[in-house]
């Protein structure tokens, strides 16, 4: 029976890896740079906790940063955990503000034991996010005799689409204190950016359209070591590892110029992912209070964009966050219900016109809200977030994560 069920939630995967594909996640002028916004991959409960994962090692929820959570599975336990979010996102300058809002699915995953030591997980997660549509109006001084012209000009930029990925990961138990993993990650997707010039009708000038886009047919993968111990049965401590060395994005990039000529290129090999390191620790007292810490880089400075070295910079994060839940032996619900906060900040990966952004940051509260008579929990959480400056432009989002973690009795044989 369950190799039935598993089948279904496989072909759910992939379908829902198609259905992610067509949702826009992001209005966010930023996002005309690199490949967009680059997501985490957290999950709901993670969120809640300012994105602390690396060093998570639970068998309440699915763990996807890090592989090397996926042995701490339940024997019999099938786990089933799908994702849904909603933005509203204010962008202001010194000319004025504008406010936007969007919703979709996120992710999807599943994790049970193919032993008692090796675990497995799969799913399909974002990788990154484009949306944009602004312009800017503007002029160009023209050289005549006996004096120069200036025409006005309208700038319009338009972007859309995105990465998406789905993963397969296994985890193995070593020596009751060492788990090491590995995901294998399948990415594909389109980023599409315009940029269209206009001029008047009278001003003898051709209005010129670019259009890049940008097609994603890769693999990857990443690896991630965790060791834990316990120490006088109430204090559970786990330093947690991961690893992704940079990769080459295969796939082809084609550019056209409008109104000018025509020039497709094709430049597979001019893109790469980068290398990303990461060290958690996350330390829980017992079994009721729980306290994160995260640090990682994603060298994008020596990833090539564009066949270029350097024309983007390394984003380092760290993430802090707390988890607290009354009472787990008690009969009463409310002492079941997980209490959480967060804190993150990071360094954007993109300059705009050279000119670096300030550092983002990021805060967030949540809950885990367990089912009567069930294993299954709603996850809520709650993100204020900052990115960018007025000088430029400065962008602050809330985001509302839904997500629910099913929890299934499998591997099991069922007395009469």
């Amino acid at each position: 029976m369950y190799k039935i069920k598993l089948l279904t939630f496989t072909l759910s995967i992939l379908f829902f890896a198609q259905l992610v594909q067509s949702q826009n996640n992001t209005n966010s002028p930023y996002t005309r740079f690199g490949f967009g916004d680059i997501s985490d991959t957290n999950n709901g409960e993670q969120r809640a906790m300012g994105g602390v994962s690396i060093g998570s090692r639970l068998n309440t929820g699915i763990n996807s940063v890090n592989p090397a959570s996926y042995s701490c599975v339940d024997s019999m336990t099938f786990m089933f955990d799908l994702g849904v979010a909603g933005m509203m996102s204010h962008f202001s300058d010194s000319r004025g503000g504008i406010t936007k809002a969007n919703g979709n699915l996120e992710y999807l995953s599943l994790q049970f034991p193919v032993t008692k030591w090796l675990g497995f997980s799969a799913g399909a997660l974002p990788y990154s996010f484009v949306g944009y549509d602004f312009y800017n109006n503007g002029s160009t001084i023209t050289i005549n005799q006996p004096k120069n012209d200036t025409i006005s000009n309208t700038k319009s930029y338009n972007g859309s689409g995105g990465f998406s990925q789905v993963y397969m990961g296994l985890s193995a138990n070593l020596f009751n204190h060492i788990s090491l993993g590995a995901n294998g990650y399948y990415m594909f997707g389109t980023i599409n950016n315009s940029r269209d010039v206009s001029y008047g009708a009278t001003s003898g000038f051709t209005s010129t359209t670019e259009y890049n886009t940008l097609k994603a047919s890769s693999f990857r993968y990443r690896l991630g070591a965790q060791f834990y111990n316990t120490f006088a049965k109430k204090h559970d401590v786990t330093l947690g590892v991961i690893f992704e060395p940079k990769t080459k994005l295969n796939g082809n990039f084609k550019k056209t110029l409008a109104g000018i000529l025509v020039e497709p290129t094709d430049s597979s090999s001019s893109f790469e992912t980068p290398g990303i390191y990461g060290l958690g620790l996350y330390y829980t007292y017992d079994k009721k209070l729980s306290i994160g810490i995260d640090y990682s880089i994603q060298q994008w400075k020596d990833a090539q964009f564009s066949g270029k070295t350097d024309s983007l910079g390394n984003r380092s994060k760290i993430s802090i966050g707390v988890d607290y839940m009354p009472n787990p032996i008690s009969r009463k619900y409310s002492d079941h219900v997980h209490y959480r906060a967060g804190f993150n900040m990071s360094d954007s990966y993109f300059n705009v016109n050279g000119q670096q952004l300030p550092k983002n940051y990021g805060f967030s509260v949540g809950v885990g809200l367990p089912l009567k008579n069930s294993s299954t929990v709603l996850n809520a959480s709650l993100e204020y977030g900052k990115i960018g400056s007025t000088s430029l432009l400065n962008e602050e989002y809330y985001k509302l994560t839904f997500n629910f973690t099913f929890n299934e009795h499998w591997f099991f044989k069922r007395k009469l």
